[in-house]
């Protein structure tokens, strides 16, 4: 193996923090080239899909990649945007306000890379912008609420296949589950209070997570209770009781059984039983991309209501808004708690305390005015 070496390396250059926020990825466009390319990375993962090797890659190249990526283009063709794919636009800005909170926050220098899982920017360039940047500490923090080997897992995956490459390796750290975090609850019921504000109240909300195949929890894959803790401390914080809410899985492939209740068997019979207006939120869904803004907001408002329902609203992805951001800047500082940036920041803090305690015990004493 041939090392990623730094001959040109000046032993006086400043260190610095640095943080890499990974997503999914997304195709370069909807072009059904770019999404054959995407798609074939993506289910090429061994985390993603367990098959056994021979068979998968026979079954994806000989049938899948011919037939699904037309579809898949079709779908990502309807949500893209002049500014390109929208999990990318809303990715890039969650990077460039988290940089501009840690700059505001840290006592020391910190650097805020983006990479992708699939696609571009990838981890790989991601964790070369921070190396560039003399990143000598990394924190890894994947947007996935809630751990499951098939996201969070392969993330672990492509960073560690990087880093092996390199001859000089920074302090690592990583960030695997944020799904029962205080500020994200408050965060997700902040967004859906904003959204009954404006548009009122339906008769349910359903809240729809991302599936994996059964099989992957049955053998020990975290995920399944993750949600379940995230949706139940979401309806806690909400106040709504039981017949007021739901909780599905969405986005199965292939034949075998994934993780139920399924989004769009609930949204039909809830419509045929008579619910005439659903809310629907993904709160697994760090940012906005093809499954919520395609699958949740157009096929399955249609299936909603072709089954007899009358109103379907879908709340959007906390994205950058405030709340989210302020939460991923609690997680970025809290595990990365003992180095250099952080402790220097706690010193200043600390600092300011005494000089106000200072000033106001002069001011008591009549030896200044505050």
């Amino acid at each position: 193996m041939t090392f990623m070496n730094t001959p040109d390396y000046r032993h006086d250059t400043p260190e610095r923090l640095g943080v890499l926020l990974v997503n999914l990825g997304t195709p370069d466009s909807p072009s059904v080239p770019d999404v054959r390319r995407y798609l074939a990375d993506f289910l090429s993962d061994r985390r993603v899909v367990e098959m056994a090797r021979l068979p998968w890659m026979l079954l994806l190249h000989g049938i899948i990649l011919r037939t699904r990526p037309v579809r898949s283009a079709h779908a990502y063709e309807s949500i893209w945007t002049p500014q390109g794919s929208p999990l990318l636009e809303i990715s890039r800005r969650q990077a460039t306000v988290l940089q501009a909170l840690l700059d505001a926050r840290l006592g020391g220098p910190v650097k805020v890379a983006l990479g992708m899982r699939y696609g571009r920017p990838s981890i790989a360039s991601g964790l070369a912008e921070l190396r560039e940047a003399n990143a000598r500490r990394m924190l890894i923090l994947p947007l996935y609420p809630q751990y499951s080997a098939t996201t969070v897992g392969t993330v672990f995956d492509a960073v560690a296949r990087e880093l092996m490459r390199w001859r000089w390796l920074p302090e690592l750290r990583f960030v695997n589950q944020y799904h029962d975090e205080p500020g994200y609850i408050a965060a997700l019921a902040a967004s859906i209070r904003a959204h009954w504000a404006e548009h009122g109240q339906a008769e349910r909300l359903l809240l729809s997570f991302h599936g994996i195949p059964k099989d992957y929890f049955d053998q020990g894959d975290p995920y399944f209770c993750h949600c379940h803790k995230t949706a139940r401390l979401l309806a806690e914080a909400l106040e709504l009781p039981a017949e007021r809410w739901g909780l599905s899985f969405q986005s199965r492939l292939g034949k075998q059984e994934w993780l139920k209740p399924y989004t769009d068997a609930t949204l039909e019979d809830w419509g045929r039983s008579g619910v005439k207006s659903v809310q629907v939120l993904s709160p697994g869904f760090s940012a906005d991309c093809l499954e919520t803004l395609e699958e949740i907001a157009v096929e399955n408002r249609e299936l909603f209501l072709e089954a007899g329902g009358q109103s379907y609203e879908y709340i959007p992805c906390l994205n950058d808004n405030a709340d989210h951001m302020a939460l991923i800047a609690d997680l970025v500082v809290r595990h990365c708690s003992g180095w250099p940036e952080i402790e220097r920041s706690a010193a200043d803090a600390d600092e300011l305390v005494k000089r106000v305690e200072r000033a106001r015990s002069l001011e008591s004493s009549g030896n200044i005015k505050l």
